[in-house]
């Protein structure tokens, strides 16, 4: 067995099917030491992707969930500037004294970039959603992921004690950089096909039976095809599975109603449950059984 399918397996056994140019792509990101950049529309399992690798590595996961004016106090550091405050009071101190007193890793927030760096295991870092950033903020991170080290001007260079396996996603939300671009490598990550996604719900929902698991990744699969504003992704597959499995339905094309119930855990907008009416469901499910 090659080393990216000693991997893949590993990411197996934690419920994330991984296909051969994902699996290939993580391998070689580990392999080289490099950020691995992850593309593809909300719901599609990127940031699951992380999640199992860290399970698969005995590692900690370490998140940084990006958004629209993220600074470097929220993601990198800052100064616990009410424990430093008393402190000064409790002390009665003034001048190079306390202030050298206070500035030290004592009164130190780290935040996920320098906790990334200060694990004694290398962590699995997840860049969450880095499209949400700011332009200014992705310039910052591309001095971060190129040197490993973060300085902090009261203490000096703080530089990593391993190297975190890096990973970012994006949703398309914006245009990245092209200088990313080139720090990282790269993998688009799409909508699974039946036979992967059927894997996937066999691996988490083990519970769910065989004909009903086919009926369930079939309709899904129909689903992602109707004009839809937010196509369910494989977290809202799971839910569903999870919500016809307790109801004990064994079958889609049981009872109408509680499938149309149970789309709740598949259509998040009203203009999408309006475009799939009982009749319209209960077409895709006669076809996925």
């Amino acid at each position: 067995m090659s080393d990216y399918e000693t991997l893949q397996s590993a990411l197996s056994q934690q419920g994330y099917i991984a296909p051969d140019d994902l699996a290939m792509a993580l391998h070689l990101a580990i392999t080289l030491g490099r950020p691995l950049l992850l593309e593809g529309a909300a719901g599609v399992g990127k940031t699951d992707i992380a999640r199992s690798l860290a399970a698969a590595r005995d590692t900690k996961l370490i998140r940084l969930q990006c958004y629209e004016g993220l600074d470097a106090a929220q993601a990198i550091y800052e100064w616990n500037y009410q424990r430093q405050l008393l402190a000064i009071r409790a002390s009665g101190e003034t001048g190079k004294a306390v202030e050298d007193r206070i500035f030290s890793r004592e009164y130190l927030l780290e935040r996920p970039l320098l906790q990334a760096i200060q694990q004694d295991v290398p962590p699995v870092l997840l860049i969450d959603e880095i499209d949400r950033a700011d332009e200014e903020f992705e310039a910052y991170l591309l001095e971060i992921l190129s040197e490993f080290q973060i300085t902090v001007p009261e203490l000096g260079t703080i530089t990593a004690k391993s190297r975190p396996i890096v990973i970012l996603t994006a949703n398309g939300t914006r245009d990245l950089s092209d200088a990313l671009r080139r720090r990282c490598l790269y993998a688009h990550v799409d909508y699974p096909d039946s036979k992967t996604e059927l894997a996937i719900l066999r691996a988490r929902c083990p519970d769910v039976q065989a004909q009903l698991a086919g009926q369930i990744v079939g309709f899904v699969q129909a689903l992602r095809k109707e004009q839809l504003e937010k196509k369910p992704g494989v977290a809202e597959m799971l839910d569903f599975a999870a919500a016809l499995s307790g109801l004990g339905i064994n079958d889609l094309t049981d009872d109408p109603a509680v499938l149309m119930a149970t789309l709740a855990t598949l259509l998040k907008t009203e203009s999408d449950r309006a475009n799939v009416p009982l009749e319209v469901a209960a077409r895709l499910a006669g076809r996925a059984a």
